[in-house]
């Protein structure tokens, strides 16, 4: 095997992984699956109670 055919299996195996890869992502089956991912950013962490009393004994009343 040359290394021409060596190189060149190699570009068949990344366009043929490109081509899966771009398939998967644009599948509508997963679309509700990424409408979720896409509000993450979004999600809060939940806070503690503590957390919560600390901040408000620590903010000033003054305007």
């Amino acid at each position: 095997m040359s290394s021409g055919m060596i190189r060149g299996l190699g570009t068949v195996v990344v366009f043929v992984a490109f081509v899966g890869l771009t398939l998967w992502v644009f599948n509508s089956k997963r679309n509700p699956e990424f409408a979720e991912a896409r509000l993450l950013p979004f999600a809060d962490e939940p806070q503690s109670e503590n957390s919560t009393q600390q901040e408000s004994a620590t903010r000033s009343t003054r305007p």
